[in-house]
């Protein structure tokens, strides 16, 4: 079995991780005035936020998109691509559906506010449909460096996690002493980094040499992490808590870091016996749909929340025991099981859309299969002219991303107006230049037929 089927499992499993830990921790209210808050578990019963040493998966995810993005890149340049074109075809496949469901939720954020819905109540609900949005920015640019992070790798191979880690480190130093917080943004890409680079070194074998390389990064990152909350300043958290300082994901701090070399570790140990279990075919076929579908549902996993929020709390049908008390994690299962269905119907609904857009995907260029490398030899020179709208427009998206995950969809409760038009111009100029860049591609291929016959 190939190694690509243990990396679609790992990226299936720390989605379904992420949806659930996210509708865990999520806990309505009802007010007596009829409003709908959401208190913060983790703040009001602070034992759950040990729990997020078991949700908080995305390491494994940053991991299996630096083994994937390794192997498209490579083989994108063996085939003659430029950096441009690998880039704008991966850009692509996330910021297309990014930008539906965006367009879907600001649409509605519009019509909310027109009819004078409560501004607190549509600041929740903004909040809650973007709080996933952090990943997507940070995942962009580790896309735009994959050339010379790869480059990197083929020359210095495990000497680069290490340093990008060392250089994390300083970062966060700085950022707790001298209290820098946009300095501390570097360590977005430096710390999840790490992983994304660990994922080439995975790709190629690297770290599988010996078994006790991947036996001492698990062993070495949880006590590390242990030292850090237990002697330090970082909580065990890891996932934000409002009012909590120094936070390990606002920016990842280095007990993320210690956290992000031991879940790898853990995983590269029990990676043959995840292959073996893979090689049955029914188990596979359990595991193959959600990574098919894996974008849908990390973007719109928290809309079931809102369905059930409105046909169970605004009506006061639904049963609200003490926060934090056996009745209220009895009722989690029930809560679950719900969501899941109400999700299962979303993604269902969504797949005419999923569809439609696999279809302008295919339609920006003739090379555009997912990870599959050019069809052809492309030109060398054919992009890096008229690269320009593409790097805008990832420059436009990534801030646009950005300022959503913080904000939300309606802060204060107002339409995002900047934020809407970045991300809207930057996903245009991501298309348009894909597109342009397949026509310019196919003229090249057709005048070189011309040529030889």
């Amino acid at each position: 079995m190939s190694r690509d089927r243990c990396v679609d499992f790992l990226r299936a499993w720390a989605i379904v991780l992420v949806v659930l830990g996210h509708w865990l921790i999520t806990a309505l209210v009802r007010e007596p005035d009829g409003r709908i808050t959401a208190p913060e578990l983790l703040a009001t019963v602070p034992w759950t936020q040990w729990l997020t040493l078991a949700f908080q998966i995305m390491p494994l995810f940053f991991l299996a998109g630096g083994h994937a993005a390794g192997g498209s890149w490579a083989r994108a340049r063996a085939a003659g691509d430029t950096a441009a074109g690998w880039l704008g075809r991966r850009a692509l496949r996330l910021l297309l559906p990014t930008g539906v469901y965006s367009a879907l939720v600001l649409l509605a954020v519009g019509i909310c506010s027109a009819v004078g819905v409560d501004p607190d109540t549509l600041a929740l609900v903004g909040w809650a449909m973007a709080m996933q949005f952090w990943f997507l920015p940070v995942y962009l640019l580790l896309s735009a460096l994959t050339p010379p992070l790869y480059a990197a790798h083929r020359r210095w191979g495990l000497l680069v996690p290490p340093v990008m880690g060392a250089v994390a480190l300083v970062v966060d130093v700085l950022v707790l002493t001298v209290h820098a917080p946009y300095l501390g943004l570097l360590d977005y890409v430096l710390v999840w980094g790490v992983a994304y680079q660990l994922g080439f070194c995975w790709r190629d074998g690297l770290l599988t040499r010996s078994r006790l390389l991947p036996l001492v990064m698990a062993s070495s990152g949880a006590v590390a992490f242990a030292a850090l909350v237990a002697l330090g300043p970082f909580p065990v958290s890891l996932i934000l808590v409002t009012g909590q300082t120094p936070s390990n994901t606002d920016p990842p701090s280095a007990a993320m870091l210690a956290w992000v070399v031991a879940q790898v570790g853990l995983c590269l140990l029990v990676a043959p016996a995840v292959r073996r279990l893979l090689e049955r075919e029914r188990v596979w076929r359990l595991v193959r749909p959600v990574g098919a579908v894996s974008m849908t549902l990390y973007l719109w996993h928290m809309l079931p929340v809102l369905a059930v929020a409105a046909a169970f709390y605004l009506t006061g049908l639904a049963p609200e025991p003490v926060l934090g008390s056996a009745a209220w994690w009895g009722l989690r299962l029930p809560w679950l099981l719900l969501l899941g269905a109400v999700l299962t119907g979303v993604v269902a609904a969504l797949r005419p859309l999923d569809r439609g857009l696999g279809a302008l995907y295919a339609r920006t260029g003739p090379d555009a299969a997912p990870d599959a490398g050019p069809r052809r030899a492309w030109p060398r020179r054919a992009w890096p002219r008229r690269a320009w709208p593409l790097w805008l427009g990832l420059a436009l998206a990534v801030a646009a991303l950005g300022r959503l995950a913080e904000r939300g969809f309606a802060p204060d409760g107002r339409f995002p107006v900047l934020p809407a038009l970045g991300l809207a111009l930057g996903t245009a100029l991501v298309t348009l230049n894909r597109w342009t860049a397949g026509r310019r591609s196919e003229q090249t291929e057709k005048a070189r037929v011309a040529d030889r016959v």
